[in-house]
């Protein structure tokens, strides 16, 4: 039980930390002041709040999927393809990339607890071909599930993360040659002609009491043929706007959209500020994430991909939305995507 929870950072790392701008008081720090809960709010009254009665928080009917043999894809095949909430797999000018997988059941790390909503689970480590580049957003069981790393060990070349969060890796028998820990705006060339710049996000980090004592981070993805945004988790912020002039345009921006609420409106993204970082970032397209796996929030389980859907069609902008499973074909985006959440009673 005690490995699952991982290690904070060595004393070697933290003297390191503390030569760093966005590091202070043995804590990483957001570019702008971040409250977890809107002014107002505590901890007592979110907890009530979220206990009480909420209506359509989980699936009344199993996720639909797509059962896609991810072993074998055409070597030429540029694709995504998504396992529900923040875990996805890239397969581009011929590497493989697996973003966040969680394929244990749950989110969290009492068991039982948080669990993947039926028909959301049914992609396992064993359906993965080895991997070139395994991507870690931050440490939250909802990205960083010890289950499916160690699953995932044999399979995996080299692993990239914010700072600190290679010492879980490295406390779960990981050899540190494979592991690649850097700060945001550091730039780099982890496979040949791919380039990697981890890039800010408004979040948080932490697996049990300490907070932040590792770095969150989004990322920008060059490939010889494509530019995507991978987001993380982030509320909205002026880094957007940022990265956009800096990296920008791109072809596709992956953007957290779920586990939102306005008691903590700085830490996640609401659908209509989704809208707003896609315009910022400069994406020719989107694909909304962080959604249909999990019970983190008290919103129907659908509102997310609802409301962002009707916002996007409102404001022109194409939005990608497959089903678990299913393929996205990275050369030709532009493709008309079923609302296959309306389906679900």
């Amino acid at each position: 039980m005690k490995k699952l929870f991982g290690k904070a950072p060595d004393p070697s790392r933290k003297a390191y930390f503390n030569t760093l701008s966005n590091y202070k008081n043995g804590q990483f720090q957001n570019q702008i002041v971040t409250p977890a809960l809107v002014e107002g709010q505590s901890m007592l009254k979110v907890l009530w709040h979220f206990f009480g009665k909420h209506t359509d928080t989980e699936p009344k009917s199993p996720i639909p999927f797509v059962n896609t043999d991810l072993k074998q894809l055409k070597p030429d095949e540029n694709v995504l393809v998504w396992f529900g909430h923040s875990s996805y797999f890239l397969q581009i000018d011929g590497r493989k990339l697996l973003i966040d997988p969680v394929f244990s059941g749950n989110a969290s790390p009492v068991k039982g607890s948080v669990k993947a909503f039926p028909g959301s689970n049914h992609y396992q480590a064993d359906d993965l071909p080895d991997i070139d580049l395994l991507l870690i957003s931050h440490d939250h069981w909802d990205h960083l599930d010890y289950t499916t790393i160690q699953q995932l060990q044999q399979k995996v070349s080299k692993v990239v993360c914010g700072l600190g969060v290679a010492q879980h890796f490295e406390y779960w028998g990981w050899d540190k040659s494979k592991l690649i820990e850097k700060n945001w705006y550091d730039s780099f060339t982890p496979l040949e002609s791919f380039h990697l710049t981890l890039t800010p996000a408004r979040h948080f980090s932490g697996r049990l009491f300490s907070r932040n004592i590792s770095l969150w981070t989004s990322y920008v993805l060059q490939t010889p043929t494509k530019k995507l945004f991978l987001g993380g988790d982030s509320g909205y912020g002026p880094h957007f706007k940022e990265i956009g002039e800096r990296f920008g345009p791109f072809d596709l921006a992956l953007l957290e959209c779920g586990q939102y609420n306005e008691r903590w409106p700085y830490i996640h993204s609401l659908p209509d500020e989704i809208i707003q970082e896609v315009r910022e970032l400069k994406a020719a397209h989107f694909m909304p994430v962080h959604n249909s796996k999990f019970k983190l929030a008290q919103h129907p389980w659908y509102e997310p991909l609802k409301q962002v859907t009707m916002l996007a069609e409102a404001a022109h902008l194409p939005a990608i939305t497959p089903k678990i499973g299913e393929k996205v074909n990275l050369d030709h985006l532009n493709k008309k995507w079923e609302k296959w959440w309306e389906q679900i009673k």
